[in-house]
């Protein structure tokens, strides 16, 4: 069994502008350039005859790559108290939009449909929950309250598998692009590539 997500990936100065912000907080497990990216759905478990499915569906997805920019940050709670610290972004429509033909396109692979509330968002830290610096995370939240960033694009989208909760850097990048488009699926053949933080395997190059 593998672990699956689809994501796109921000532009490097993104990236950065978000490494920027990861202090202040004892204990925050903060993630790496490697694991920077906005979910558009957590498959979980699956055999690899069903991954190989999904990258074919994901394939023939068609979409305008969305254009989104920082806005704020946030935190998730379980039980009372943080787990997680994320970024923001703004507006929701596009990725909305792409996260449903990306949902559409795993029940096309034999998935069941997603059926949480999509709230997009870029993870910066993770928090055990017995940690005890929750003393920290107000002051965190209040001092990159304001965080934004110019328009950038997000044309990256790509079919990961997870280990250990990390998450790999693409191994075929795709050319800047303007859409996500329909186009040869990739070759169903075994992960190319893998690192310590995890395997990809697909990653989509269908661009305009």
């Amino acid at each position: 069994m593998i672990r699956l997500f689809i994501a796109l990936r921000p532009p490097p100065p993104i990236r950065q502008s978000l490494l920027d912000i990861m202090e202040g907080v004892p204990a925050a497990r903060w993630q790496d350039d490697k694991q920077l990216h906005i979910t558009l759905r957590f498959i979980g478990a699956v055999e690899r005859p069903i991954a190989e499915d999904v990258a074919v569906a994901l394939s023939h997805v068609v979409a305008p790559a969305p254009v989104v920019a920082l806005a704020g940050v946030g935190r998730f709670e379980k039980r009372g108290r943080t787990d997680t610290l994320w970024v923001g972004v703004t507006p929701h429509d596009a990725l909305a939009s792409l996260h449903r033909k990306v949902d559409q396109a795993c029940v096309r692979a034999g998935l069941e449909p997603e059926r949480r509330a999509y709230l997009p968002h870029l993870t910066v830290a993770r928090l055990a929950r017995s940690a005890g610096v929750g003393f920290a995370v107000d002051p965190w939240l209040a001092v990159h309250a304001g965080l934004a960033s110019a328009p950038f694009p997000l044309p990256h989208l790509v079919l990961y598998q997870a280990i250990s909760g990390a998450m790999a850097r693409p191994t075929n990048p795709s050319r800047d692009g303007r859409s996500i488009r329909r186009g040869e699926p990739e070759p169903r053949r075994r992960v190319r590539k893998k690192d310590q933080q995890g395997e990809t395997i697909c990653g989509l190059r269908h661009w305009h």
